[in-house]
């Protein structure tokens, strides 16, 4: 395969056709138009539809651009660093993140990366879906306790703990001397299982909670409201209700006795860590340098 004629082909599918694509490199229409014509006739199918006024992929097109886009953009970085002598980030960062960790850390890591990288451009996209970072185009993405899977690599850089917390006002459960569990009024996930039970350590004894719920909530962002407005307890992550308890609109009654969560930094294997990654993962690292998270100052 040639690697200008599929240079030509992407510069083309990116943006969006022959016009735009002469007007940004400065090369003629019907030289682009050459070179993808002599790439669609090497790979023996067609990859952009002719005759309409707007470009238009095939799905073969569609498909060559989303799987060859990435791995173009790394090999003109490799080529501008090795010319500077150095690894310099420049070019387009899309990161995808959990919506509670996008929305309570990565406003203030984002406006730190921009102001030390203003040649990179930086897009965070807050989502909980589990995202494939090839297929969608994302150079990063940050999943919270991952399942294990080869086609991605990366790093765990933040352990987190669930805490159980309620409104200041609200009266703490009372414990039995047999160790039955204490049911509390609850704000709860709509994903929660009805048998699921809060079970929180102490130095003398495990307390277990039995929650009831007189609120369920789709998100984490609604629960912690909901309980910021007086509805029940509930268990939220320590990085979305720790300035809450610090500045006392929340009462801590404990942690759940459960293991860390793991958020990871995560990319696809097949790409290599290029400039601009390993520089928000440098960031990123310094926000967290003892991998634990600290409220911000209220």
């Amino acid at each position: 395969m040639d690697l200008q004629a599929l240079s030509d082909f992407d510069l083309v599918a990116a943006h969006g056709g022959f016009g735009r694509a002469a007007r940004v490199s400065g090369r003629s229409k019907a030289t682009l138009s050459r070179r993808v014509a002599e790439l669609e006739e090497s790979l023996g199918v067609r990859l952009i539809e002719r005759g309409s006024q707007n470009l238009r992929l095939t799905d073969e097109g569609r498909a060559l651009h989303e799987r060859t886009h990435g791995l173009l953009s790394e090999i003109v970085e490799a080529g501008e660093a090795v010319v500077l002598g150095a690894s310099t980030p420049k070019g387009r960062l899309r990161v995808s993140a959990p919506v509670v960790f996008a929305h309570v850390a990565l406003p203030r890591i984002g406006a730190r990366f921009a102001l030390a990288y203003p040649d990179v451009q930086l897009e965070i996209v807050a989502e909980d879906r589990k995202v494939d970072p090839i297929e969608e185009g994302y150079d990063l993405v940050i999943r919270i306790d991952p399942s294990p899977d080869e086609r991605l690599v990366g790093r765990r850089f933040l352990n987190d703990e669930r805490l159980i917390v309620a409104p200041p006002g609200m009266p703490g459960p009372v414990l039995s001397l047999d160790g039955e569990e204490a049911r509390v009024k609850a704000v709860l996930l709509s994903a929660a299982r009805p048998e699921d039970v809060w079970r929180i350590s102490s130095e003398t004894a495990d307390v277990v909670l039995r929650p009831d719920p007189v609120l369920r909530l789709s998100s984490l962002l609604m629960v912690r409201d909901a309980v910021l407005a007086g509805a029940g307890a509930a268990m939220l992550p320590k990085l979305l209700v720790a300035d809450d308890i610090e500045a006392g609109r929340l009462a801590y009654w404990g942690t759940l006795a459960r293991p860390p969560v793991e958020i990871w930094a995560l990319q696809s294997s097949r790409r290599l860590v290029g400039a601009k990654v390993r520089a928000f993962l440098e960031v990123v690292g310094k926000a967290f340098p003892e991998m634990a998270f600290v409220a911000p100052p209220t």
